[in-house]
């Protein structure tokens, strides 16, 4: 079998990305797509490099994931993430997960080191002790941007729906040069959402799905409605049905909405390495790393291209 060539895809969340964090947001997703992508050429496998991009943007303030959460009625920070390996659908997952700055790492270990697929709560803070994963203390994750919009949104005129549009779960998607696929999905939820609330991100098929046969894919957007359709399987599907990353993607995000009225975006890569970064809200961060080109975007029909060479040039500097 001729070697695959590397090919990953990352998003920093679909909704309203205002002026102020759009660089931040921005670098923040090239240096995940530049991370994975080093590790996937020297030899990593698409799982590693999926995590490895999704805890880069866990640990980066910017996104509501890891550091950086947004908070739930109670003002604490309550996480969901999921991995999953295309080659045997192995798949790990956490929910409702508090005081731990990576929760893609715990749902790693959950796929590894159980024979479960989801750990929630209290079980999986047992879970991750039994492991050996440091907790942080909760402030460590807070934000001031998280606390003050948590803030916000307890004033009785206030619509924390009107905040959800600026949403940011953190996701990736790979294909290594064996031709194995991974995904890897990672947030902190709705603001001001119930104690307890697990959204789209931990759930198998909707968060992410990844098969060999087929491809892998990561959303983001509004968590129920994703649900309601299993947004990650929808695009799986319509990939195996013969459409291309980008229709397929086009067409399960046109399916959210018009049944459900939900909006959100996509990440795919096939089993070919095409891919496609898709979304129906105003704006989605999103980077790829394909034939040493690094591509990336914010706003709709946005495409910028960098050489990698130039790419890693200016991730040193700091951009």
């Amino acid at each position: 079998l001729g070697r695959m060539k590397p090919v990953i895809v990352v998003h920093g969340g679909a909704g309203r990305i205002f002026k102020e964090r759009e660089g931040g947001c921005r670098s923040g997703v090239i240096r995940a797509a530049l991370r994975g992508h080093q590790l996937l050429t020297q030899g990593g496998t698409a799982l590693d490099a999926v995590e490895e991009a999704v805890r880069s943007m866990e640990d980066d303030p910017h996104f509501n994931a890891g550091c950086g959460s947004v908070l739930n009625e109670k003002g604490e920070v309550e996480m969901d993430a999921i991995i999953m390996d295309g080659k045997n659908l192995a798949s790990g997952a956490v929910s409702a997960v508090k005081c731990i700055a990576n929760p893609i790492k715990l749902a790693r270990l959950v796929m590894e080191k159980t024979k479960h697929l989801l750990l929630t709560g209290h079980g999986a803070q047992l879970f991750a002790r039994a492991m050996g994963i440091p907790e942080v203390p909760e402030e460590k994750l807070i934000t001031e941007r998280s606390r003050e919009r948590w803030k916000k949104n307890l004033e009785p005129d206030s619509n924390p729906e009107e905040f959800q549009k600026d949403l940011g779960t953190v996701g990736a998607v790979a294909i290594d040069s064996e031709g194995n696929v991974a995904c890897a999905t990672s947030t902190g939820g709705l603001s001001n959402k119930l104690t307890g609330r697990v959204g789209d991100t931990a759930c198998i098929g909707s968060g992410g799905y990844a098969d060999n046969c087929c491809g892998a894919a990561s959303t983001t957007g509004h968590g129920e409605s994703i649900m309601k359709v299993v947004l990650a399987r929808l695009v799986l599907y319509h990939m195996e049905q013969g459409m291309s990353p980008e229709m397929a993607a086009d067409a399960a995000l046109d399916h959210m909405k018009t049944r459900v009225g939900g909006q959100g975006g996509i990440i795919v890569v096939n089993h070919s390495g095409e891919w496609a970064a898709r979304f129906s809200t105003k704006e989605m961060s999103w980077a790829t790393v394909k034939d040493d080109q690094l591509l990336y975007g914010i706003h709709a029909g946005e495409r910028q291209t960098k050489s990698l060479g130039e790419a890693l040039v200016s991730e040193c500097e700091g951009f």
